[in-house]
């Protein structure tokens, strides 16, 4: 039986500022907490009303529908809730391209963007700090698992770009076509905010406008910033 205090730990992880104070979060759904469970992320406790499914971990607990339903953030709970540990950090790899997000507020296109990552082989995802949290319980469903294979960090971007030595692409509505572009092996990636694009001070660092050249309707005011990173990574592997 989960006692009520652990109910409450779990239930205050859809808060950042609890995440933080705690250095938890939570998951919920049977692939993404064995993704987890199978990476380097260290595992807290794992609770599951199938005794079944989890039995053979370490930690876990089974608890009924009702202990589930408190515990979790959705309407329609899985069977399964993990809480994992955030790890710490690590240092920014530029053997490969790297994608950094200017300000991108929305929980389901941060968790496309890193699931886009994990496909295309990017490793390195760099947030500016007004970005959403990877670890808020939406990005983390829409990953699918993805963040296990990405390595996530927020940082102050001007100051990241600014002391980067690789070319800098930033993604732009009037920029140069990115099917004319010729792309380097290395370099950075930069996308912006969801209605505002890039910001005027990273704007600034940037050393290479690129755009997705509209054919259709010209009513259509721009693509989602998700999308928009699935075409231009497909862009960057295709040489």
């Amino acid at each position: 039986m989960v006692v009520k205090n652990q109910i409450k730990l779990i239930k205050s992880l859809q808060q950042k500022k609890c995440r933080i104070q705690q250095g938890l979060f939570v998951v919920e759904g049977v692939k993404v907490v064995q993704e987890l469970l199978a990476s380097a992320y260290k595992v807290y406790k794992v609770y599951s009303a199938d005794s079944s499914v989890f039995d053979a971990v370490e930690g876990s607990e089974v608890v009924s529908q009702r202990e589930l339903k408190q515990m979790s953030g959705l309407k329609n709970p899985n069977i399964v809730i993990g809480v994992f540990y955030i790890p710490q950090p690590k240092k920014v790899d530029f053997k490969d391209w790297v994608v950094v997000l200017d300000d991108v507020r929305d929980p389901g296109n941060l968790g496309t963007i890193i699931r886009l990552c994990d496909w295309f082989g990017i490793g390195q995802l760099v947030c500016s700090h007004n970005t959403v949290d990877c670890y808020n319980p939406k990005v983390l469903q829409a990953t699918m698992g993805s963040i296990t294979r990405v390595n996530l960090v927020y940082t102050a971007i001007g100051d990241f770009l600014g002391k980067s030595n690789v070319p800098v692409y930033g993604a732009f509505m009037d920029g140069h076509s990115v099917y004319r572009t010729k792309l380097p092996e290395t370099g950075i990636l930069v996308l912006g905010n969801e209605a505002n694009g890039i910001s005027k001070q990273v704007e600034a660092l940037v050393t290479a406008r690129v755009a997705i050249p509209q054919f259709g309707n010209q009513t259509t005011e721009s693509l989602n910033v998700a999308t928009a990173t699935a075409i231009l990574l497909s862009e960057l592997r295709r040489g």
